[in-house]
């Protein structure tokens, strides 16, 4: 915030460029220094880092953008819990399916249509509970030729082996 997103805005203002909305900086953790670089900006919600986010906001978040763009936004608050592939979704109420590169074929079933398919999001009393969840929900997917990614929370966290049969 220091560093990168709050000198932008404040830029942004100074030259008459005043920013209302979501705004999404892509960074990078620099290997040599461990500060953060910038990539890029986007002025939308960061895709799939939101959904942590969006499984626990009890906020009407549509309420809170239209304050937004009205200019209205003094007082909102957001109200946030503590810190649809059913079969997945029924291992904890927790968990969350995020649909992004999925399509219904003739059949009316999921079909994966490239990039990245699923975001599977969960919550838990601690990180380490989030991840379990969410892997959990994930060994219940089955999807040919699928695969997924191990290292959900690696720098926080010790690493845990799951067989990749998504």
């Amino acid at each position: 915030m220091e560093s990168i997103i709050l000198p932008t805005v404040k830029g942004m203002a100074m030259e008459g460029c005043k920013f209302v909305g979501v705004l999404y900086a892509g960074l990078m953790i620099e290997k040599k220094s461990g500060l953060p670089k910038l990539i890029e900006y986007n002025v939308r919600f960061g895709d799939p880092e939101c959904q942590v986010l969006m499984v626990r906001l009890e906020s009407d978040l549509a309420k809170v953008l239209l304050a937004a763009c009205r200019g209205e936004l003094k007082g909102v608050t957001l109200d946030w819990s503590p810190g649809n592939l059913e079969e997945a979704e029924h291992v904890a109420p927790s968990v969350k399916i995020f649909h992004a590169g999925t399509a219904f074929d003739s059949d009316g079933n999921f079909v994966a249509t490239g990039g990245r398919v699923l975001g599977i999001t969960s919550k838990g009393k601690d990180l380490e509970e989030a991840r379990d969840k969410a892997y959990l929900a994930v060994e219940e997917i089955n999807w040919p030729g699928g695969f997924y990614r191990k290292d959900i929370g690696w720098r926080a966290l010790p690493q845990k082996q799951f067989a990749s049969n998504a």
